[in-house]
């Protein structure tokens, strides 16, 4: 396969897989590669009698959903700059980040397009429900005729038919702008991360060479992560229109039954996930049955049998024909990790972040070591900036192909970024074994400074408070000099089990002293604080961290 260019590859693709399902909506319509070619030729034409030029912006604000992969792929082979921007995000942000991207076109769908005012973005000239790809807007009336007469402009251009040999994408180049992805990280306002196309292809050739390399154009991925986040966007998509895969888009939120029932009638060759989906299953279904048989656990032959039975399970529950689930995005709950690892089930635990578009390090489930995330992938360098690398945690620093081009219209960022030696510097921090394996202790940002100068990462915290019954989620922060920890308790589930609110704030009180005998003692819980409703999170799940920081 030559990665010299994506867009030839997605060419290529297209031509050799013409009659294949491509992307579906779960439970809805099917479009086939000619059908996507179909529309993106369309979109194309439209695009140039726009005025759209190569470089120009354009932005995509819409749930996942088959038609977002069209006008993706449409905009990015024309050789127009993609620019996905999460439906979740309020108007107000919307509004900025797509004047920020100076966007010329912005595809909407119709719920977001309700919220937002064509008044605070002036430079977009047209608006098109993603769903139909009718214009909601345009600036003029000849752009307005430019959809009106689409069919029309296509019948002029191809007056015999639409097949494979009229397929011709833009040739990209490696250092050259792909795409600019909007962070909605922890730390702060969103950032335009630009993308370029070298990044992109080092991700996909990763994922053909080393990560997949059994799949082909027969595979089925259930697409469950935001595709404006390019863990989801590189993984269940991208690379899927490469090979010539079937990507089915939950277009619901992504509850456990909802995946479980996906799962169950799609059943996917591979699973790309955050471990929060994961550790839900854990706590619903499989925890109660651990603790009943934890004694049984100790006899060698009935605990064989029990482990080969959860993992028969567990891997029914998650369609049964996968090669193994890969996690990202967020910190495994160790225990749960570690029992995954001791019934074998086939998952593994990737490092990325938005800046490399996403992967950093990465290792198949078989030679993965537990409470590890893999090794650095290739086309990358990694090191840890430590006196003592395999011991003493140190920021994780890479360099290499999948390192962005910096933030736009942002040098200062883009600077603060980088070592003086031209590393990117993660804010992540770690340590790494000899044998080339990474294990995160959490978020130099997130990291505390102890009372005598100990380094505290309270996601290792955060990992034993939510062990605990009736607890759904912590969060860790400094407060007057103390720990405190904010929990949100899982009322739903005390109420069916017959408990007050007024007890399980007194239940979840009650496990201060035995959270304190787990965790080191310059780490110990002053007080518990319940949150009375879900922590703001990031699209990866993550608790927006920042917005709870005291002074």
């Amino acid at each position: 396969m030559d990665f010299s260019s994506l867009n030839k590859l997605f060419e290529k693709s297209f031509k050799e897989n013409w009659d294949r399902p491509a992307l579906s909506n779960y439970q809805g319509a099917t479009l086939f590669y000619r059908d996507v070619a179909r529309r993106i030729a369309k979109l194309h034409i439209a695009f140039e009698q726009c005025g759209l030029q190569h470089g120009d912006k354009v932005a995509i604000c819409s749930k996942n959903q088959a038609n977002w992969g069209v006008v993706y792929l449409a905009a990015i082979t024309y050789g127009a700059v993609p620019v996905p921007i999460l439906h979740e995000f309020k108007p107000g942000n919307i509004h900025y980040l797509v004047n920020h991207s100076e966007a010329k076109v912005l595809f909407a769908d119709e719920l977001t397009w309700e919220g937002l005012n064509i008044e605070e973005m002036p430079d977009v000239q047209v608006v098109a429900q993603v769903n139909n790809l009718r214009f909601l807007f345009a600036r003029t009336p000849e752009l307005a005729a430019v959809r009106e007469h689409l069919n029309e402009s296509f019948g002029r251009k191809y007056p015999d038919f639409f097949g494979p040999s009229d397929i011709k994408y833009y040739e990209d180049k490696p250092d050259e702008l792909a795409m600019i992805n909007y962070t909605s990280g922890t730390s702060g306002f969103s950032k335009g991360v630009m993308i370029p196309y070298r990044a992109l292809i080092s991700n996909v050739k990763f994922a053909r060479e080393d990560a997949f390399p059994m799949m082909d154009n027969t595979c089925r991925i259930v697409a469950m992560l935001p595709s404006a986040h390019m863990y989801g966007l590189t993984f269940e998509f991208l690379f899927e229109m490469v090979i010539g895969a079937h990507v089915h888009f939950l277009t619901r939120t992504p509850s456990p039954k909802v995946i479980t029932e996906a799962f169950a009638s799609i059943k996917p060759s591979f699973i790309i996930a955050v471990p929060l989906i994961i550790e839900k299953i854990y706590k619903s279904k499989l925890k109660p049955l651990v603790d009943k048989t934890k004694l049984l656990f100790h006899m060698p032959v009935v605990d064989k049998i029990l482990q080969g039975k959860i993992r028969s399970e567990l891997v029914k529950t998650f369609g049964g024909e996968f090669e193994e689930v890969i996690l990202g995005g967020a910190a495994f709950n160790p225990e749960v990790e570690a029992f995954f690892k001791r019934i074998k089930f086939p998952y593994t635990v990737g490092y990325g972040m938005t800046e490399c578009a996403p992967i950093l390090s990465y290792a198949h489930w078989d030679k993965a070591k537990l409470y590890s995330c893999g090794k650095c992938v290739q086309n990358m360098e990694m090191r840890i900036d430590s006196p003592d690398p395999q011991h003493v945690p140190g920021e994780v620093q890479v360099r290499g192909k999948n390192v962005f081009l910096g933030y736009y219209k942002n040098e200062e960022a883009t600077r603060e970024m980088f070592t003086a030696d031209g590393w990117l510097k993660t804010g992540d921090m770690g340590v790494m074994d000899a044998d080339g394996y990474l294990f995160l202790k959490g978020r130099s940002k997130c990291m505390i400074l102890g009372p005598s100068g100990q380094n505290i990462y309270p996601e290792e915290i955060e990992a034993v408070i939510n062990n605990f019954s009736y607890i759904v989620d912590s969060l860790v922060i400094e407060d007057n000099g103390g720990l405190t920890a904010l929990v949100y308790p899982d009322a739903q589930k005390a109420s069916m089990n017959g408990i007050s609110y007024e007890e399980l704030e007194a239940k979840i009180q009650g496990t201060l002293p035995e959270i304190n005998k787990i965790v080191p003692n310059y780490a110990k819980i002053r007080k518990i604080e319940i949150m009375p409703e879900d922590f703001e999170r990031t699209p990866k799940r993550s608790i927006k961290r920042y917005l709870y920081q005291r002074k």
